[in-house]
């Protein structure tokens, strides 16, 4: 099976091969983000929100909530170039591997991991996400599930 990178544009279920893989643009988690991800959320555990108690458990100042990151880690996937022509997400199946910092700037690379036609006739396509850092290091990943559109259903 060979590889190749998806360039700009959309991309239906018939379009989409396993083991294609693109790239989103990047995002900086700045502490504004996380103070907003914890009003939003209601998440106003320490690690997030105090460097002293941060550092104390062994972290380097507050970190971003592992949650705001895959949901920044989604929108970027979908602003990204390669449009995946998707109705429904139907599920996560995630991982947090590092601390995510004020400042960091995160990216996924995301892969066709499977598609199949469901029992109903739906079209699924399973994508496995790496999220990196600035620095390349793996920060958080896993596969999400998409219900995608179909050109010949339309």
């Amino acid at each position: 099976m060979n590889s190749l990178e998806l360039t700009q544009g959309d991309y239906y279920y018939e379009n989409l091969v396993v083991g294609n893989y693109f790239k989103t643009s990047s995002v900086t988690i700045t502490e504004q983000k996380i103070r907003q991800f914890s009003e939003l959320s209601g998440d106003f555990f320490e690690v997030h929100t105090d460097d002293a108690f941060a550092k104390s458990q062994g972290f380097p100042s507050k970190i971003a909530h592992g949650l705001l990151v895959l949901a920044m880690t989604d929108g970027l996937k979908n602003n990204a170039l390669v449009k995946l022509k998707a109705t429904a997400s139907l599920g996560w199946n995630w991982k947090f591997h590092k601390a995510v910092l004020p400042g960091d700037t995160i990216q996924a690379t995301i892969t066709i991991a499977s598609k199949r036609i469901s029992s109903k006739g739906q079209y699924l396509v399973t994508l496995n996400l790496m999220v990196s850092n600035q620095n390349e290091d793996c920060v958080q990943s896993g596969e999400t599930t998409l219900l995608v559109r179909s050109k010949l259903a339309s």
